[in-house]
């Protein structure tokens, strides 16, 4: 990148930071740490609300940090250039030593004055001393080496007998199965003859990874020349929204026309054949790619043969968009010029190249990464997609769910009509093809019908009988170590990781898939099977058509993807039941029918995915609006992933607004003087019911425009709503308010907020008695994150009660019990356990509240309705910018006072804006709502919180 800027740069201390305009204070003070974090390489924590910058800050400030590391790398290479004397030590530690001393890599300052011969004796010496430490070190590190392989053999020899009796084992099931198959002799009946393209349903012959080293006596990819990874940084934010949203920033930012930038994504985003991508499902794209690749190597490798074999692969066509001469084309217009993922496709189908792989050729030589961040989180993914992070930096934005990421990701459910369907389907697929299969895929495939039939037995059903039909006599929910599961099931002589490798390697999944198409469903169910944990964050990020407007239910379900074969997600469990014994729970919920009964891999412990990453990277930065409480953080992922606390900084700015444009209130009693504490136990009393009525219609008469009220769920929301409807409480309401209510239904959401928008603008033009509309949310809902209330649409943040989750729910109380043994109790502080449950309800609590005040001249009242509030660990885990403005009221009537004089008149307001994560569509005056809402429903309902 060029050090000339078009734009100015902003100096903070000696640093030069350039921006496209003046920053604000904190946004320099959030540049200069972030500066120091990567250079000293740490663990960042940075918080930073909405409507501050975060993300320029972002792209300025770290890109300032690589420009000035590339520049100091070329310095150190022309430095050692002109004197001709060669590193020390590898590029590896070179880089290192760019950004902190290294021990003895310099000469040590002579003082002045000193004859050249002395200085160039003394450095000649150190030197010479650096060369003897190293090769010291050396000596010792192969000592260990020795020592190390010493201790290997002798745990190899203690535990040979047993491998061995396994090999036996396996081997004799292998010549069993041989001689089953021989048994009928030679004048046996012959395998059915294939119809036309049935050849690539057939497994192909199996070999393991390690059978092929065995043969070859090389690795699969050694002969592959790979490109040196320049360092890098990768930014990671939760949607493809968001992310085109970043790189628009990028492109807007003194370093859009130098920098190299590449937007990566999944296969189902980035596919430019029209014959994969219509298959709807991740998975089924993900296979279909990978084969077609597959076919490809394999047909080339057979047309290097005079013979060959079988001419099975020649049914598979291989994908035209994989052209490694255009796809080379694609990665240098990918880097020459910044794009987003749309931009990325359209070149793609210009250029009959495929945008998936040109994308991953650019990462070597590119200078910042886009992903989602489940690319990143997810081991498999990444090594996929060829991400190397060993020395790099990584920003994970919009971080506040990364722990529930992470955790969702990797905990898998499968219920039983899965598993019964994917033990009939591999049944029909092996007397289909079971002649035509090798012993080792005979083998393999027997495996896993029997992990079946164990798992369906485990839940007390029979897995030769319909799943919809058979009751169960034993219900209820039972939680498992991993390892008592094995045994319980009677799985635990089996080499899952095998089974495993094999499920991966041999794409039986897929296989079983086309049988099922070719042949019709085997088991009928009207269940929709659930998605695997990572495979539901990948289908999250499918784009819905929105060409059209929303279809009827019929249409939709007509046109929606098919279904991916359950035994693909079954997958997903047996890899999760290969977790580590002490990170993972096995939930077994047993329903009232087998085929509403479950199995449910959970992960405990996110840090063990995490750990990698910081382990490996330079410097890692989390950063968000609302990253309070940062205690799960701290201790649930960094400190689990063994980070020490030195380690770990934390950054927290405040907002760009006026301090009098914000007024958040503790209100600890109603109306009547009654104590507002709205527990489980009493919040369903009917006077708790009518004080947050009689209250919530005090602030409607005072507050204009929209006022958003959250509940703790849509249950108590139902209950109150008909409350409030008997008692006239709503009629009172609706006098002063259009009351609109949080659908459950997705698709509906976008129709709500339209509503919701145009009521408010009428009633703005108008000034008749019904001052505004009263939106009644849900904590956690498709309102509480990602929508955002600015302006007119949010004058008024009310929250009824504290979010707690159900403690009672199995894996809370195993994550909780989890935590109480892992974590140590700090003096004076609450369990572990405990705290997760405050934490969680105040981060849901957070996200809630931060939906109304959006830009530097918004304003708004944040109403939390429950005594609760007031103590203060409660209050220390609200953002910083809210808890330095918070005034506790013991009682109503001086509340109600600070609202009324906290609602200020005053020209050139904007009147209404309804966003989406960073993607603001502002209207004023009498600008038509219509046009807001285009860009919304094209751009970003799809992201909607599900």
């Amino acid at each position: 990148m060029q050090r000339s800027m078009a734009n100015e740069a902003q100096k903070v201390g000696t640093i030069h930071f350039p921006f496209p305009f003046t920053p604000y204070s904190i946004q320099e003070d959030f540049m200069a740490e972030l500066y120091r974090v990567l250079e000293a390489g740490k663990i960042g924590i940075f918080e930073s609300p909405t409507g501050t910058g975060k993300s320029l800050s972002l792209i300025c400030g770290a890109l300032s940090w690589l420009r000035d590391f590339e520049q100091k790398k070329r310095e150190e290479e022309a430095r050692l250039l002109e004197t001709g004397t060669g590193p020390l030590h590898d590029e590896k530690d070179e880089s290192l030593c760019l950004s902190s001393p290294c021990e003895g890599a310099a000469a040590t300052p002579r003082p002045a004055g000193e004859p050249a011969w002395v200085t160039q004796f003394v450095q000649k010496k150190e030197e010479r001393d650096l060369v003897d430490r190293l090769k010291a070190e050396q000596a010792r590190r192969k000592q260990r080496e020795e020592r190390l392989q010493q201790l290997q053999h002798r745990a190899q020899f203690k535990y040979a007998a047993k491998r061995l009796r396994q090999e036996e084992e396996e081997t004799e099931n292998l010549l069993r199965l041989s001689r089953e198959m021989l048994e009928t002799g030679p004048g046996a009946e012959r395998p059915e003859q294939l119809e036309s393209g049935e050849e690539e349903l057939v497994l192909a012959e199996y070999e393991s990874d390690e059978e092929k080293k065995a043969a070859s006596g090389v690795d699969e990819d050694e002969d592959d020349l790979e490109e040196e990874h320049v360092t890098k940084i990768y930014y990671c934010s939760r949607t493809h929204s968001q992310l085109a949203q970043f790189v628009h920033e990028v492109k807007k930012s003194p370093f859009g026309k130098d920098v190299r930038l590449v937007s990566l994504g999944s296969r189902q985003n980035l596919c430019v054949n029209e014959d994969v991508k219509s298959l709807g499902s991740v998975q089924l794209i993900n296979d279909r790619c990978v084969d077609m690749q597959r076919s490809r190597h394999e047909k080339k490798k057979g047309a290097e043969e005079e013979k060959p074999k079988r001419r099975r692969q020649e049914k598979q066509a291989a994908c035209p968009f994989y052209n490694h001469e255009q796809m080379g084309l694609l990665r240098d217009e990918a880097l020459a010029e910044v794009k987003d993922i749309e931009q990325l496709l359209a070149l793609g189908k210009e250029a009959r190249a495929c945008p998936y792989y040109g994308s991953r050729l650019a990462i070597p030589a590119a200078q910042l990464v886009v992903l989602p961040y489940q690319m990143l989180l997810h081991a498999a993914t990444r090594q996929a997609a060829g991400i190397r992070l060993q020395e790099q930096v990584v920003i994970i934005d919009e971080a506040h769910n990364l722990i529930d990421t992470i955790t969702g990701m990797h905990s898998v459910e499968v219920s039983g009509c899965q598993l019964c369907q994917a033990h009939s389907q591999l049944l029909q697929y092996m007397e289909r093809y079971g002649k035509r299969l090798k012993a080792k895929n005979l083998m393999y495939l027997k495996q896993i019908l029997y992990l079946l039939e164990k798992f369906v037995a485990v839940l007390g059903g029979n897995i030769k009988q319909n799943p919809n039909t058979q009751s169960l006599s034993q219900t209820g929910t039972e939680l498992k170590t991993i390892n008592d599961f094995l045994f319980q099931s009677q799985i635990d002589n089996i080499n899952l990781f095998k089974v495993q490798r094999y499920c991966e390697k041999s794409m039986i999944s897929r296989k079983l898939f086309g049988f099922t198409e070719r042949y019709g469903a085997v088991l009928s169910s009207r269940e929709q099977p659930k998605l695997a944990g990572f495979q539901q964050f990948l289908q999250s990020l499918q784009p819905r058509t929105t060409e059209a407007p929303a279809a009827p239910a019929d249409e939709s379900q007509a046109s929606a993807p098919r279904p991916a074969s359950p035994l693909m997600h079954i997958e997903g469990f047996l890899a999760a039941l290969t977790t580590a014994n002490q990170d993972g729970r096995v939930i077994l919920s047993r329903q009232g029918s087998l085929s509403q009964s479950t199995l449910k891999f959970l992960l405990l412990n996110p840090a063990v995915h995490f750990a990698q990453v910081v382990k490996e990277c330079r410097a890692v930065v989390i950063a968000g609006g609302t990253m309070q409480p940062v205690s799960d953080f701290r201790q649930q992922l960094l400190a689990c992933a063994g980070v020490e606390a030195e380690r770990v900084v934390e950054f927290s700015c405040g907002h760009v607004i006026p301090p009098d444009n914000i007024l958040p209130l503790v209100i600890c009693s109603g109306i009547s003087n009654q104590p507002l504490e709205f527990t489980f136990q009493k919040r369903e009393l009917p006077q708790m019911m009518d004080e947050a009525g009689r209250i919530l219609c005090n602030l409607c008469s005072v507050v204009p425009g929209g006022v958003v009220c959250f509940f703790p769920s849509y249950e108590y929301l139902r209950q109150v709503h008909a409350h409030w409807e008997k008692g006239g409480l709503l009629g009172r309401l609706a006098a002063r308010k259009k009351i609109f209510q949080e659908p459950k239904s997705t698709h509906q959401v976008e129709q709500v907020l339209l509503a919701y928008s145009r009521c408010i603008q009428a009633c703005g033009q108008e000034r008749g008695r019904v001052t505004g509309a009263l939106l009644l949310s849900v904590v956690g809902g498709k309102m509480s994150e990602g929508i955002n209330f600015s302006d007119n649409l949010g004058r008024c943040v009310v929250m009824v009660g504290m979010p707690f989750p159900n403690i009672r729910s199995p894996e809370l109380q195993e994550k909780m019990a989890y935590l109480d043994q892992t974590l140590p109790r700090a003096p004076g502080q609450a369990p572990p356990g405990k705290n997760l449950v405050e934490n969680l309800c105040m981060k849901a609590v957070n996200q809630s509240i931060g939906r109304a005040i959006r830009h530097q001249k918004d304003f708004a009242s944040i109403v939390l309705l429950d005594q609760r509030y007031a103590r203060p660990p409660v209050l220390a885990k609200l953002p910083a910018w809210i808890r330095a403005r918070v005034e506790v009221k013991a009682t109503f009537g001086p509340a109600i006072a600070a609202v009324q004089k906290h609602q200020p008149i005053g020209p050139g307001r904007q009147t209404s804006c309804i966003s989406r994560g960073d993607v603001e569509v502002r209207q004023a005056g009498i600008c038509c709502p219509e046009t807001m809402f285009l860009t919304y429903l094209s751009r970003v309902v799809r992201d909607t919180v599900q």
